[in-house]
């Protein structure tokens, strides 16, 4: 399978945080409607059908990219 830059990752996850307390504040149509598209894009994106497996995909996926570079083994 692909996978999706750890960077592309990393903004996604920051995203869906955003949005998250943004919820909170306001839960407007247009709010529902960003979260939602940024929820499918992370299930597309880890190849996951829920948003909790999409969200631990991606936080694992991060995960293994910064051991690798500490270990030396990037390139």
């Amino acid at each position: 399978m692909l996978r999706p830059h750890p960077s592309f990752v990393h903004d996604l996850l920051e995203t869906h945080a955003t949005l998250r307390a943004r919820q909170a504040q306001e839960d407007s149509a247009e709010v529902r409607r960003r979260l939602d598209d940024i929820t499918y894009t992370l299930c597309v994106s880890t190849g996951t059908r829920t948003l909790d497996a999409a969200l631990a995909s991606a936080r694992a996926q991060l995960t293994g990219v910064v051991s690798q570079a500490d270990s030396g083994l990037a390139a």
